[in-house]
């Protein structure tokens, strides 16, 4: 499978990292580029994080009037649909300002997932692939690893450090998250009580949507997985001190 010359440069980008960087990872130098690249996407979108941050703190200002127009429209959903938004654009503050930043993200992401499962870039073959991280390809996935020493083989030992990653991560988020819910119940009920249809169920489930991150991990290129764990622990870095 050949790839576009967009694939081509990033290509060269983490090949010229990895140059950079093998003085003190050796064998790793491109496991280590990625986690650097990772890092500059990141850099690169932060500035969104924090509008995103200061959008979140402006709609949850907003709670107590949206609770009024609630009770104002209880017997009117269109009408308090409507109500809502107007109000949203007269205070400036974007609904959506806050998948900005994950949405940005995933370009970045599907460029290292096709960038690792391609056997040539322009006509050569994908150099790319022969990197490791310690015993692990980078091309390579989890059911990779368990079919050459298994779960406790040098490969697999090296998707268990970054599931033991993810995991402390997710449970992490999760702690924060309950807490967040704790402290601001109006966010899932609506004025006098009335619970937003639909809404408790997404708020429930969120503090379990970063252990999803495992499945990635297991069934993406370790390059992508790679990608995945440094963006998601550094979201819950990001967002520990941006939402604190």
């Amino acid at each position: 499978m050949s790839v576009s010359p967009v694939f081509s440069v990033v290509a060269q980008l983490v090949e010229r990292l990895a140059g950079l960087l093998q003085p003190l990872f050796h064998a790793s130098a491109a496991a280590a580029a990625i986690v650097l690249f990772t890092a500059l996407v990141r850099l690169l979108v932060h500035p969104l994080s924090r509008a995103a941050a200061r959008g979140q703190r402006a709609r949850a200002e907003l709670q107590p009037r949206i609770a009024e127009l609630r009770r104002k429209y209880a017997e009117d959903p269109r009408r308090l649909q409507q109500a809502v938004l107007e109000l949203h654009a007269e205070e400036r503050v974007s609904p959506l300002s806050g998948c900005l930043p994950g949405l940005l993200q995933m370009p970045a992401f599907f460029l290292l997932y096709h960038l690792f499962s391609s056997t040539t870039i322009g006509g050569a073959g994908n150099g790319l692939l022969a990197h490791r991280l310690f015993a692990a390809p980078l091309g390579g996935r989890w059911a990779d690893a368990l079919a050459d020493g298994g779960v406790f083989g040098p490969a697999g030992l090296v998707y268990l450090g970054l599931f033991a990653v993810v995991a402390v991560v997710a449970a992490f988020n999760y702690r924060r998250a309950q807490r967040m819910t704790a402290e601001n119940p109006v966010a899932a009920v609506g004025g006098g009580g009335e619970r937003v249809p639909g809404l408790g169920a997404v708020t429930r489930a969120m503090p379990f949507l970063s252990f999803f991150t495992l499945v990635t991990v297991a069934v993406v290129p370790l390059a992508a997985a790679l990608y995945v764990v440094t963006s998601t622990a550094w979201s819950a870095v990001e967002r520990a001190v941006l939402y604190r």
